[in-house]
């Protein structure tokens, strides 16, 4: 009881500390990112169970993890507890087929209609379809449609999902940087999905004509993101995007793929769709919930 004590107190006056916008800016991003990660790619990553033990111990005094829905309860290292699978019927699909699902565990960011192919990346801040996808074609799709951004936390379950049924029929990857995709960077970086790595779904619905659009985005200390179907190109700071077809079934909620440490997903859907009222910003949400209605 003593030391549960002393984690929460410690654990409250690092939330103070990192509540303070500027300095979290600053420890986060004003420092070689890059480095950072590949780092961070490679310490998750060792076995040894002293390292393993203190490290998944210090995660959990900086951030709010629950590892009580997770299929195991032993762990290799940092990383493998990172990209836990959750146990069966952990997270449950919403019942109305007519739903497209949350991909992911995450709090909503920004979210609305995009107007004229502009999206907010937080008030004040916009950005474009075009220059997020770096695909005019696909941008077009999704000129008058809807978003939803959804932040993962360093502390959430990692792995993101389907949201109906349907193929990914094509992949682009976009080499970038690596900012924080916390509030913080993102109202101090202008356009900051568009800067950092991402991976672009293009998702088709099986049971009508319709595309929507995964955008998975790195961001620090996130040394990959991993699909399940598909092998991305190593991952670097310069040079144009890469596209990978493919024809990968996935029935609603099945698994896509996951993240190595917390990210973004900017799910884009085209005219017709409406977003649902989970899709609130602010609001935490898990895999499988309601967040777009078909048209």
């Amino acid at each position: 009881m003593v030391n549960y004590y002393r984690t929460m107190t410690v654990r409250s006056a690092i939330a103070r500390l990192t509540e303070w916008e500027g300095l979290n800016f600053i420890l986060t991003n004003r420092v070689p990112r890059r480095s950072l990660t590949r780092f961070m790619g490679w310490f998750s990553k060792i076995e040894q169970p002293v390292v393993r033990n203190l490290s998944i111990a210090t995660w959990k005094l900086f951030c709010d993890v629950d590892l009580t829905d997770a299929a195991k309860g032993e762990f290799r290292s940092l990383h493998d507890c990172f990209i836990r699978e959750l146990r069966a019927g952990a997270r449950p699909l919403d019942p109305d087929p007519n739903t497209l699902v949350s991909p992911c565990d995450a709090i909503v960011g920004a979210c609305g209609r995009i107007n004229d192919g502009m999206l907010l990346q937080v008030k004040g801040f916009s950005y474009t379809l075009e220059e997020l996808l770096q695909n005019a074609g696909l941008a077009a799709n999704f000129r008058d449609g809807v978003y939803v951004t959804l932040r993962l936390t360093a502390g959430m379950y990692h792995r993101f999902h389907a949201p109906h049924d349907g193929c990914v029929e094509r992949v682009i990857h976009v080499p970038g940087d690596t900012w924080n995709v916390n509030p913080a960077a993102l109202k101090r970086v202008d356009r900051l999905y568009c800067r950092n790595e991402r991976a672009v779904l293009d998702f088709s619905l099986t049971h009508c004509s319709q595309r929507i659009a995964l955008v998975t985005v790195a961001a620090i200390l996130v040394a990959g993101i991993r699909l399940r179907f598909a092998q991305l190109p190593t991952a670097r700071s310069r040079g144009g995007p890469t596209e990978l077809n493919c024809t990968a079934q996935a029935g609603r909620g099945g698994e896509l793929g996951w993240f190595e440490h917390g990210s973004t997903i900017v799910m884009l859907a085209p005219r017709g769709f409406e977003l649902c009222e989970t899709a609130a910003e602010g609001r935490t949400l898990r895999m499988g919930q309601a967040l777009m209605r078909l048209p």
